[in-house]
């Protein structure tokens, strides 16, 4: 062999891969790791744009667990409104993976996660998920009880499912200088809470400690379900605000920048982690925007639908068809498609713009 080029196939080089193919001829961007069956049993949790997924593999006859189910006589709008049916469990929107460690811990209870409520005219907040309830809870034993069952469906859904999909959105988020407090939003933009300089702080996390604090996560999972499979994406969704001195535009490039580099090397470092490139089929150059709606942020449905279709055809190249399961069928609290309703809190920091 005269080098190494001579033997790879075109997907290694540009012209024939990608310039001669156009952003909707690309193909085999993703060589899955492992089979993702229609009889898995796969948990979502993460950034706005895992919902997309979680539906997707839904209407394709895909077991998507829904660990934490409405209350049967809740209406299918309502457990919407109150974040049932969202993701797997009711957490709202998973940002960063801070806030998944310290989900899997109280579910786990390893490890010291500190305690804390907010309150407001007479009405409770949970900080780790201060909008499932729009009005906040009745009383703090109801908040805390709605909380344990959220904390014990993550510890059966864990253990009980095949696959965790799971979506990075962030690299900013909030915390309590005093005790570490991990929370999902920055108090004082959401009822419960106001902004106190002295005790609220913001955290930029580098890829040193996301990389460790992901290590952690992943071996808690595998702890508990030496069985999990975990497949991480990264959200291609703009950030809505900064906290930091950057620029929007240039402060959501280093926060995706950082996250894909990690799950990346996530996936190179353990055996049962494995990345789907759903950020780059949104946000490339090559596909030239083409998926995202007017505001350059929502993701149009033609883009999700080109992203699952990535998916599935590159499942299929590598481990054959898939036939759908004869169990599959409507879960409860599932919503239908479409961009207007899905649950991304991060978009509540739009209306503070001046």
């Amino acid at each position: 062999m005269a080098n190494p080029y001579q033997s790879l196939h075109d997907t290694a080089f540009w012209r024939p891969a990608v310039a001669e193919k156009g952003p909707l001829g690309l193909s085999g961007l993703w060589t899955p790791k492992f089979r993702i069956g229609p009889q898995d049993k796969i948990i979502t949790a993460g950034s706005c744009f895992a919902q997309h997924i979680s539906r997707a593999l839904r209407a394709r006859g895909y077991n998507w667990l829904n660990a934490e189910p409405a209350p049967p006589f809740l209406p299918k709008a309502a457990a919407q409104q109150f974040n049932y049916g969202i993701f797997s469990f009711r957490t709202g929107n998973i940002y960063t993976p801070a806030m998944l460690l310290q989900w899997l811990r109280l579910a786990f209870e390893t490890g010291d996660v500190p305690d804390e409520i907010w309150q407001q005219d007479g009405r409770f907040f949970d900080p780790l998920r201060p909008v499932i309830e729009p009005d906040g809870f009745a009383t703090e034993a109801e908040l805390r009880a709605a909380r344990q069952a959220t904390q014990a469906a993550i510890a059966q859904g864990v253990k009980t499912a095949n696959l965790l999909v799971f979506t990075l959105g962030l690299t900013e988020g909030w915390e309590n200088a005093q005790t570490g407090l991990h929370y999902a939003l920055c108090p004082g933009t959401v009822p419960g809470a106001a902004f106190d300089p002295d005790l609220h702080r913001f955290n930029n996390a580098d890829f040193a400690s996301l990389a460790r604090i992901m290590g952690q996560a992943l071996r808690l999972l595998r702890a508990q379900n030496p069985r999990l499979r975990v497949l991480l994406t990264v959200s291609p969704v703009p950030l809505t605000a900064t906290a930091t001195p950057q620029h929007v535009l240039t402060a959501t490039s280093h926060s995706k920048s950082v996250l894909r580099a990690l799950a990346g090397e996530l996936a190179l470092k353990y055996r049962y982690v494995d990345y789907f490139p759903s950020y780059e089929i949104i946000t490339h150059p090559v596909f030239r925007g083409m998926f995202f709606a007017p505001n350059m942020r929502s993701v149009e449905q033609a883009g999700v639908d080109t992203v699952m279709g990535h998916f599935f055809a590159d499942q299929a190249r590598v481990f054959g068809v898939s036939a759908p399961s004869p169990k599959a069928k409507e879960l409860p609290g599932a919503t239908a498609d479409g961009e207007d309703d899905l649950r991304c809190e991060e978009e509540m920091l739009g209306a503070f713009a001046k």
